[in-house]
């Protein structure tokens, strides 16, 4: 224990030492610290519910596999059981799952214990194979929605209470109903174009489905409209995931239903759910899906349903086939950033692909090697921007002089006040103060002296420029 003095009162500072599980009083109080009713910090009492998901959020828990006492095995439902081997037959090692009985499914899961004659059924069993009924009465938390809206009018409003691997199905396939392509001829290939890109709603829905926090109210919702598709589902991100590694860091809510959804096919790859989600959608002519909505309450991503942007779909398929390769998550990203604006530094597009410095500027030489954009300036200020090659492609020919032009009258604006500032310049000056090399820097100097905005005074190491009109 400590005194300090702040603002002339003397405080005591009591340490106390991070718990490894959330600590009660002696007398068998919990507390929190909130908002009160009026709006300022209080003491607030911490509520069973929100025990168990600090316990889940930390993951000293599993949801799945906490034990349901009351729960029997005539509570799951056979149709689910078979549902699961139906989805595991066209995966690798799904044959061995498929031979199981009920009871050995639910132990291969982890979300049944015991023998055939008393097991122990667990809240993963539910979710994943309970009768509507009985979810509703174990676990009434769980629900879905499913909504389309055309301008104020609401055209279709399903809710439902479906153990996951039917509800993730359901919602994939009344999704899907939506679906409209746009078709591209490119050469003798025929391009489909999705609407909804089929890999981008079946990594949401299960995403959806798994990674919310089961001890919160609200439904997994789905709203789909003219221009964009939002999913949402109770829970913030996973303890470690923020907006800022999304794409680099995957950590399961329940590991249990993660792992159960990865063996039904639902899922093709831990890990790597959102990274598919980015990339189909990218491919497709679309802008990045959006998180920016998302609290600590609710994930929220917004996906662009509106009309593709064709030119750049023929760009990436005609470049797909001249390199031999397909444009990585990372180079889509950078593409798209490159319209949006075209003048970005490396951390900038480090930041946005969510990799290192390091890794992001391997990434952007390829992409200079093979013409796809253009490297500008030196050192700290060196920029990246689309070659005119690319302009031509996916976006205005006159796009690409505009940037070089602002470029330009950017860098004479630079070096004019710099002299007004200081008297005068030299080339050195002049490259260091506009990222330049020290050549460019020479004819920028020389073209406002041929403009009569500049005049040079001295020769050689002592030349330096001066206002022409002082």
């Amino acid at each position: 224990m400590d005194v300090v003095e702040i603002d002339g009162a003397a405080v005591i500072v009591i340490e106390i030492p991070r718990a490894a599980s959330i600590t009660g009083t002696s007398a068998g109080q919990y507390s929190r610290r909130g908002l009160g009713g009026d709006g300022r910090p209080a003491c607030l009492p911490l509520l069973a519910h929100e025990m168990l998901s600090s316990r889940i959020e930390r993951g000293e828990v599993d949801y799945a596999s906490i034990v349901e006492p009351d729960a029997k095995v005539d509570d799951l439902d056979p149709s689910e059981f078979e549902r699961l081997r139906r989805l595991v037959s066209p995966t690798g090692g799904g044959s061995v799952l498929a031979s199981l009985s009920d009871v050995e499914i639910g132990k291969a899961l982890g979300v049944i214990d015991g023998s055939e004659e008393s097991p122990i059924i667990r809240r993963g069993a539910l979710l994943l194979f309970g009768r509507d009924e009985r979810l509703r009465q174990f676990i009434p938390t769980h629900e879905t929605a499913f909504q389309v809206l055309s301008g104020t009018a609401v055209r279709q409003n399903v809710f439902s209470n479906a153990p996951l691997f039917r509800a993730a199905e359901d919602l994939y396939t009344q999704l899907m109903r939506y679906d409209e392509e746009d078709e591209l001829d490119i050469g003798l290939t025929r391009v489909s174009v999705p609407r909804i890109p089929a890999v981008a709603a079946r990594e949401l829905i299960a995403n959806a489905l798994v990674h919310r926090d089961y001890t919160m109210q609200g439904p997994v919702s789905l709203q789909l409209t003219e221009e964009e598709l939002t999913i949402a589902n109770p829970g913030g991100l996973p303890r470690g995931v923020t907006l800022d590694n999304l794409l680099s860091t995957s950590q399961p809510r329940s590991r249990i239903l993660s792992e159960a959804f990865f063996r039904a096919g639902i899922v093709e790859r831990t890990g790597r759910g959102i990274n598919r989600v980015f990339e189909s959608t990218l491919r497709a002519g679309r802008a990045a899906p959006d998180f920016s909505r998302t609290d600590a309450h609710h994930v929220v991503v917004t996906v662009p349903t509106g009309r593709a942007d064709l030119a750049v779909v023929r760009f990436l398929v005609a470049h797909t086939e001249r390199r031999g390769r397909p444009f990585s998550l990372e180079e889509l990203l950078v593409l798209h950033a490159l319209q949006d604006d075209p003048r970005l530094t490396v951390g900038e597009l480090a930041d946005l692909v969510q990799r290192s410095q390091i890794a992001t500027r391997t990434v952007l030489t390829r992409m200079v090697e093979e013409g796809l954009i253009e490297m500008r300036g030196n050192g700290r200020g060196r920029r990246y921007t689309m070659s005119a090659a690319t302009y031509r492609e996916i976006s205005s020919p006159a796009g690409y002089v505009r940037v070089r032009s602002f470029d330009t009258a950017q860098q004479e604006q630079m070096v004019l006040t710099y002299v007004r500032s200081h008297g005068s310049i030299t080339r050195a000056q002049a490259a260091d103060l506009c990222a330049l090399p020290s050549d460019a820097a020479k004819h920028l100097l020389r073209s406002l002296r041929d403009r009569g905005f500049l005049r040079l005074v001295g020769e050689r190491r002592a030349a330096h420029y001066v206002l022409a009109v002082e």
